[in-house]
């Protein structure tokens, strides 16, 4: 490659410092089938204007979520983002914003970020939040390694109803560990976790609403988690439901992890995201990512600062608390921005607005006839099983223009008692139009 600047002597000087004798062995861990060993067969140059024609042709392609009827949910939602939220964040003094280095110079960014932190604290019931994380799925990753440095013992259970997503990243985190056992995912209960705690448990992982779209009552959970010295993680991966439902931290979580994208943030193609974490205050000392605290400066103003940083990893490597060394700053922020635009009242209605549309998207679909909806509780998401299997239905309803939802094959592969599962979810723009047509679609493949 003509643009790197070490000589063949270097490249070996490098190798021999770090004890591996080719380049090749840097790659050993991928797989041969993955390794590219050509030059990609690239078009001849193009002029700018030819390309942004095929550009623009591709683009057309795509369907987007705003183009019909939409009810794919299962951890990223579709929600309206007023156009003030996309104004504000765009202002150069936070769009050019990144973590505060020298955080004393940065008060505009801490202040926002102490003010997402107490919005956080408050929707969770909980006494500190960081200033966020990349995303819930590591967030839900952090949260267990931050159980197992607080108990000091590694056992973890994961229930059968977090999102297979997050649940991989947590094994993906722990691999090579021992102690983690994931309970096998179960449309109809999260698997029985409670006879299993005993004093060498380190932390009960829960979602709620689950990955089914089941509401689960944490607070027996957390009882019993708390007579053996284990600590419970609650999950939230649709943010909104904090608008109607009883927050974690009142059921007796101790750690709450949560994705904020439905707050501020589009669905973007999956991404970036924002990760949300909440503790007790008793834990701070053990919460990954950064704290923003408010303080007072020598002639008695108001000021902002960087209380709790954890880039000790530069010193520290895998003795760190953590090696998360930024946080999501501009997700956070139009999170802060949308909620702020809410305020307590209008995230209530909200919610209340998401729970109505899901309750109309299951009357539908009960009265099909033919679709057997196996939630009994539900925020704004639900899970049907039909009586064939769900992915090729949804595909066939994607041709058509409608998105169905997500069939659980997709994300538990290889499962056949899955396979004739469909979860689907209503928001605030799903409207009676959307549901017509997905009954109808539904009753015309599966007739």
């Amino acid at each position: 490659m003509r643009y790197l600047p070490h000589s063949a002597a270097d490249r070996a000087h490098m190798l021999d410092a770090i004890g591996t004798a080719s380049v090749d062995d840097l790659f050993a861990a991928v797989p041969k089938s993955v390794l590219g060993t050509f030059v990609p067969d690239l078009p001849d140059y193009q002029p700018e204007f030819a390309v942004e024609a095929h550009m623009r042709a591709l683009a057309r392609r795509n369907h987007a979520a705003g183009d019909g009827p939409f009810f794919i949910g299962a951890g990223a939602y579709r929600h309206h983002v007023p156009a003030t939220v996309d104004h504000l964040i765009q202002r150069s003094e936070w769009l050019t914003a990144y973590t505060p280095y020298q955080p004393e110079i940065s008060q505009g960014t801490l202040q926002m970020l102490f003010e997402f932190q107490t919005q956080v604290a408050n929707l969770t019931g909980m006494d500190v939040a960081n200033a966020s994380m990349y995303d819930g799925s590591t967030a839900t990753a952090e949260a267990v390694l931050m159980a197992r440095r607080i108990t000091r013992r590694n056992k973890v259970f994961v229930s059968g109803g977090l999102h297979p997503q997050y649940r991989d990243t947590v094994v993906t985190y722990l691999s090579g560990e021992e102690g983690l056992e994931c309970l096998s995912p179960s449309p109809e209960g999260q698997g029985d976790i409670m006879d299993r705690i005993d004093t060498d448990t380190a932390a009960i992982v829960i979602q709620t609403p689950d990955f089914y779209g089941h509401i689960r009552d944490v607070s027996a959970l957390a009882e019993a988690a708390h007579a053996k010295g284990a600590l419970l993680i609650v999950v939230v991966t649709e943010i909104i439901s904090l608008g109607l439902l009883e927050a974690p931290g009142a059921l007796g979580a101790d750690i709450v992890v949560a994705e904020g994208q439905s707050l501020g943030n589009p669905l973007t193609f999956g991404g970036p995201y924002v990760g949300l974490l909440a503790c007790r205050e008793k834990f701070v000392r053990q919460m990954p990512g950064r704290l923003c605290g408010e303080t007072v400066d020598t002639e008695g103003e108001r000021g902002f600062v960087l209380t709790l940083s954890t880039r000790e990893q530069h010193i520290r490597r895998e003795k760190a608390t953590s090696n998360i060394c930024t946080n999501s700053g501009l997700c956070a922020l139009a999170f802060s921005i949308h909620l702020s635009l809410l305020g307590e009242k209008g995230l209530s209605r909200l919610a209340r607005l998401n729970h109505a549309r899901a309750i109309a998207l299951a009357d539908a679909l009960a009265g099909t006839g033919k679709v057997e909806v196996l939630n009994r509780s539900f925020f704004n998401e639900l899970t049907v099983r039909l009586p064939v299997p769900a992915a090729p239905v949804v595909e066939a309803l994607a041709a058509r223009g409608i998105l169905a939802g997500v069939p659980v094959s997709r994300l538990e592969p290889g499962r056949g008692d899955v396979e004739n599962l469909l979860v689907l979810a209503a928001t605030e723009l799903t409207t009676d139009a959307d549901i017509a047509a997905l009954v109808e679609g539904l009753n015309g493949e599966l007739a």
